[in-house]
């Protein structure tokens, strides 16, 4: 049965394709403004962001309003068929609103107030600041409701950091009083704070974290972690509030973001929460290709964990790419351009993996202060006889032939945990390997022997429901939430394969130790009880081999563990664990648990999870062999499936096709049934 996700708007048809205009910095040359809707059309672009930062234009002085400049941009892009994805301007406040109500800037954490500048440099729990911010967006929404131009509204941009002020801090208190029912005994014995006597004896004693104490109170630590979020997704429902009383038909969206260069999830919020007030995910994409850091298909394989984790916080709805360069940025530490292909591979990479949108930061260059330097479609030249601009124009052509793949989605049987306080509560412990405890290495790991074979994978929180799902996955399950356990438990019972790793089981919601042994609540399930681990040294050789007679390095962690109910299916070769299990498999119920006591070379995970998918049944997107290198992913609404093949080498590839099966090529409509070469950095998009 075909199944397709209306995402944004009636109007909308096929893949949003443009992104960040700023025409308020060239209010006073409208030229440039005629020249960049003359290139618009060149581009094939037909959807814009206006506005993120325009508050100062919009509201020069408090109480007086120009709205005459955004009415023409929303007109004019109406009269050419364009989109508008119309902002809400809070990132970033003009200075009469910081000189006049200095209560909204931002306090850091050593609490000192900050001064006017930057952006999202704003206090999220200022009354004088939610007023401002409510006020003109209601003024928006009352004057853009019925525009034709208008698909989706673009709440703030980039929400993050936290403010520390008073209001902040009676706000974190009155959070911490409904937290425990008012209960300040419950919050010590959740907070362990008999440690170093840091015991409360009334409620005004508790303050934010500061610098100095940073490692004090691991459960304050992650309860303020929790308020952040909390506090933000307040501001930010504060801001929609007069859009969904005018505007109730229209998306809104924030921009979420990842953690870069490397391309892990940005650990500021946590996105599994925010992700329930928003109707539609959205996020900025700015890997560093071309660095030497690691392969490209590595930083690749990196992307694809951060797109998949995106495109299920909302159960598997696409999401929009809402920002790219299409050339390079000027922030991180070595800025390097896009090589030849690379623009076009990293946007179809979004695409294969369920976005519906490529939306660039920005259309064009501004010409002064600090993003002057950043890539953009429009450079300072300002004309469309360029490298980049004609490569935009391109892939513009080639997403209006793929427009029957817009709202269609992935349907993975993997998913693999990983969850924003797991993150938190690791990265805080006192232990292991204290400089980077390779939390989110773990899951991109893991993630990365599905990605090399071409097996969709969803990427879930503790919260979902694991029952679609005919494996799961939980590297360094750490933390584990109330009811979590008997999830796994059911899950495991009903037929479902379950991975956990070492260090799992530790604690409880609050950084807890769980009492009676680890890995706790799991340690049923996994029929197994873990004594210690020890975190080895770099000059330390530490093998472990499995049953079957295949040998493998261990990484920096490995785990005393005992066999109760389970089996082993390895163990330690030598060093302080020699001879004990380090891999072990339990039958419970219909399915089976495996654990593993050792953080593994790629080889391992690649070897064991081809194993595991030959021995359930569970398919690639196709049947033949997959280059090193080369990603394989699929589309689908259920009746038609389109398969995307990227090559993220410098070599040529060749992809052999499964014998049998017929394939057109989307881009160029010729049929093919051997195989698909590829030349560096190409893809092809084939539909059965």
């Amino acid at each position: 049965m075909e199944k397709r996700y209306p995402l944004v708007h009636p109007n909308v048809k096929g893949f949003l394709h443009g992104g960040d205009y700023n025409p308020d910095q060239w209010l006073h040359m409208p030229d440039i403004i005629d020249e960049d809707f003359r290139l618009m059309k060149l581009a094939h672009c037909q959807t814009f962001s206006i506005s993120i930062f325009g508050w100062s234009k919009l509201e020069p002085t408090e109480g007086q309003y120009d709205f005459a400049w955004l009415d023409d941009i929303m007109d004019r892009l109406a009269e050419q068929g364009a989109h508008a994805i119309l902002a809400t301007p809070s990132g970033a406040r003009p200075a009469w609103l910081s000189q006049k109500y200095p209560e909204v800037l931002r306090v850091e954490a050593n609490r000192q107030r900050n001064l006017h500048g930057l952006r999202h440099n704003h206090c999220f729990t200022s009354p004088v600041y939610r007023e401002k911010t409510n006020q003109l967006n209601r003024l928006l929404a009352e004057r853009y409701k019925d525009h034709p131009a208008l698909i989706m509204w673009h709440i703030s941009n980039e929400y993050g950091g936290e403010c520390h002020c008073d209001l902040c801090q009676e706000a974190f208190r009155t959070y911490l009083k409904n937290k425990y029912n008012d209960d300040l005994e419950a919050l010590n014995q959740a907070w362990w704070t008999g440690f170093w006597s840091h015991t409360f004896s009334d409620w005004s004693q508790i303050e934010s974290p500061a610098p100095h104490g940073e490692h004090m109170i691991h459960g304050m630590n992650l309860d303020w972690k929790r308020f952040v979020t909390a506090q933000t997704i307040h501001f930010y429902q504060n801001e929609i509030e007069p859009l969904r009383e005018l505007t109730p038909n229209i998306p809104v969206t924030t921009n979420f973001m990842g953690d870069y260069p490397h391309m892990r999830p940005y650990l500021g919020l946590d996105y599994h929460q925010f992700a329930k007030e928003v109707d539609v995910i959205s996020w900025d994409s700015y890997p560093a290709w071309h660095s030497g850091r690691e392969t490209t298909a590595e930083l690749a394989s990196n992307v694809a964990f951060v797109h998949d984790l995106y495109r299920s916080l909302k159960n598997g709805q696409p999401f929009l790419l809402m920002e790219s360069t299409p050339s390079l940025v000027n922030w991180h530490e070595v800025n390097k351009v896009k090589h030849k292909g690379m623009a076009h591979l990293s946007a179809m990479q979004a695409i294969a993996h369920g976005s519906d949108s490529v939306l660039y930061f920005q259309w064009r260059q501004g010409r002064g202060a600090s993003e002057k330097l950043h890539g953009a479609v429009v450079s300072h030249a300002g004309h469309e006889n360029t490298r980049v601009f004609q490569e935009v124009a391109d892939l513009g052509k080639q997403l209006e032939k793929l427009q029957p793949i817009a709202g269609t989605s992935v349907q993975p049987e993997v998913a693999i945990i990983y969850d924003w306080e797991n993150h938190w509560a690791i990265d805080d412990a006192q232990a292991l390997n204290n400089t980077n405890k390779r939390y989110v290495e773990a899951c991109q790991t893991h993630y990365r022997s599905f990605w090399k074979k071409g097996i969709p994978v969803d990427i879930v929180g503790m919260e979902k429901d694991f029952s679609s799902y005919r494996v799961l996955i939980g590297p360094m399950l750490y933390m584990v939430k109330p009811g979590v356990a008997e999830k796994i438990e059911a899950f495991v019972k009903s037929g479902g394969v379950f991975v956990a790793t070492y260090w799992s089981g530790i604690v409880d919601e609050n950084d807890l130790c769980i009492l009676g042994g680890f890995p706790g609540p799991l340690r049923n399930v996994l029929g197994i009880w873990a004594e210690e681990i020890n975190t080895f040294m770099p000059d330390e050789h530490v093998m472990m081999s499995t049953g079957n007679g295949r040998t493998y390095d261990v990484g920096q962690y490995g785990e005393l563990i005992h066999v109760e109910s389970a089996a082993a299916l390895g163990h330690f070769e030598n060093g302080c664990y020699e001879g004990q299990p380090a891999l072990t498999v339990h039958q419970f119920g219909d399915g089976k648990a495996y654990y593993m006591a050792s953080e593994n070379v790629q080889a391992f995970y690649d070897e064991f999870y081809e194993d595991l998918m030959r021995d359930i049944g569970i398919k690639p997107v196709i049947s033949s062999a997959i280059p090193e290198g080369v990603s394989v992913q699929r589309r689908t609404d259920g009746a038609q499936d389109y398969v995307f093949m990227m090559n993220f080498t410098e070599q040529q590839q060749h992809v052999p096709l499964p014998s049998g099966e017929n394939y057109e090529n989307m881009l160029t409509a010729q049929h093919t049934s051997q195989q698909v070469q590829l030349a560096p950095y190409e893809y092809v998009i084939l539909k059965k």
